[in-house]
């Protein structure tokens, strides 16, 4: 699923993270870990981990409070997660760059070639506790970002699910790419933090949920875990927002297998079959 998107953007980014190497002075011997279409490459460096990100020059700047800055700096120390340790950025030509270097995660990746999952991952109840306690955590730091803007849910809600969208949206902080390529275990640890922020009610362990559909045991664990938030009406709303999120990508040729039981899933929620998806004319979600 992640890999560059053509050869040209292999080399961009392999040249930048050579250069990131040099300039704070690690050496790097890992495999790459390529995220979404060669946006991002990461490699480990003994202990640490330097991931380098592109954005169009036009987009540059880190912004206070937001992304893994943002992160190490107002969410508490108690939520698993890898350490910052230093930044480098710089921009050539039409792209900015951003390195930075973490600390090097050892404990595995839940699902590392993709969001969701068709297997049981067998995880303990101490890593299920564990998970509950991190996003109540989480939900105490004050988030800058909105995430899964209400621009976007208004466009969304009635393309991908049939209905019109929620006149009220409710928001707490949270993750806001919490799904199992994102996540390790056991020990927990949350991984990429470029969206955290104000989410909708719900929206975490609703996109959690709907990454499990294919293993019904494991959704059926989620939704128990987190009743006290899906359960609701405004967490109703945050889970189908998840579903919006995802049946997008579905019209953009992601999660074939998922599809059916996304679909279902939201029939279920709102009594309305969804259409089925066709070619997204919504803007990805921020």
């Amino acid at each position: 699923m992640n890999s560059p998107l053509n050869e040209g953007v292999r080399t961009l980014m392999e040249a930048a993270h050579d250069r990131a190497a040099k300039a704070v002075g690690l050496v790097c011997t890992g495999p790459p870990a390529w995220g979404f279409l060669g946006v991002t490459l990461g490699r480990r460096a003994g202990d640490r981990w330097l991931r380098v990100g592109r954005t169009a020059r036009v987009n540059a700047g880190r912004k206070q409070g937001e992304g893994v800055v943002g992160a190490s700096e107002l969410v508490p120390d108690g939520v698993p997660r890898p350490r910052l340790y230093e930044l480098h950025d710089w921009t050539d030509g039409d792209w900015t760059f951003e390195a930075d270097v973490l600390d090097y995660v050892t404990q595995p990746v839940v699902s590392p070639e993709r969001a969701d999952i068709d297997r049981d991952p067998g995880l303990p109840d101490e890593w299920w506790a564990e998970l509950r306690r991190a996003l109540a955590l989480l939900a105490q730091a004050e988030g800058v970002k909105t995430t899964v803007r209400d621009t976007w849910i208004e466009r969304a809600f009635p393309q991908f699910l049939g209905i019109p969208a929620p006149a009220h949206v409710g928001r707490a902080t949270g993750h806001g790419d919490l799904h199992w390529g994102n996540l390790t275990g056991p020990p927990l640890a949350l991984l990429d933090w470029e969206r955290w922020g104000r989410v909708p009610i719900g929206y975490d362990a609703g996109l959690l949920y709907v990454n499990s559909l294919l293993v019904p045991d494991v959704a059926a664990r989620v939704r128990r875990e987190f009743a006290a938030v899906l359960d609701t009406a405004a967490g109703r709303i945050g889970e189908l927002a998840a579903l919006a999120e995802m049946l997008q990508a579905v019209a953009r040729g992601w999660y074939p297998d998922l599809a059916p039981q996304l679909l279902a899933r939201a029939e279920a929620l709102t009594g309305i079959r969804p259409p089925t998806p066709q070619r997204s004319e919504v803007t990805p979600r921020a």
